[in-house]
């Protein structure tokens, strides 16, 4: 009975781009096709970013590692952070074959919805040991406000 069910060869197996390409299909025609092209791509993101919130604050700390400080912008838009850069190739050696070559170079840009409005003028960030930590204190508006639910 098993002899029925075509064995599956390592090229017909899907790959990462084949799950990225059918998870966009995944919810229909329904849903936010304006997130899609942030879902295709975020396995391939750079640079990677964790952003948290607190009352006062927004945190976003990004992984740059190899860039120097002087290599990278971070400007702000609204509730857009955007940080660019460059990650410059080392200088080539003379006499060297490379067997394999994985690490990537060249220019990056990465574009950040922040949760809420932040003061423009309070912007920190610090880069260290490949991390820059950038803190947002939040506009004095933008503090969320608890609204208690009555029953009639």
């Amino acid at each position: 009975m098993f002899n029925l069910i075509p064995k599956r060869k390592k090229e017909d197996l899907p790959t990462p781009f084949d799950k990225r390409l059918d998870s966009l299909f995944d919810g229909g025609f329904g849903g936010n096709w304006f997130d899609a092209p942030a879902r295709f791509f975020e396995d391939i993101a750079f640079p990677k970013v964790d952003v948290g919130e607190s009352k006062k604050e927004i945190t976003v700390n990004a992984e740059i590692p190899g860039v120097d400080s002087k290599d990278i912008d971070v400007s702000i838009d609204g509730r857009l952070l955007t940080i660019r850069g460059e990650k410059k190739q080392e200088k080539e050696e003379k006499d060297s074959n490379y067997h394999r070559v994985e690490r990537s170079y060249g220019s990056f840009r990465r574009t950040v919805s922040l949760p809420a409005d932040v003061d423009e003028d309070k912007v920190e960030a610090k880069y260290k040991k490949g991390v820059l930590k950038i803190k947002l204190k939040k506009a004095k508006g933008s503090e969320s406000k608890k609204i208690e639910v009555t029953t009639s």
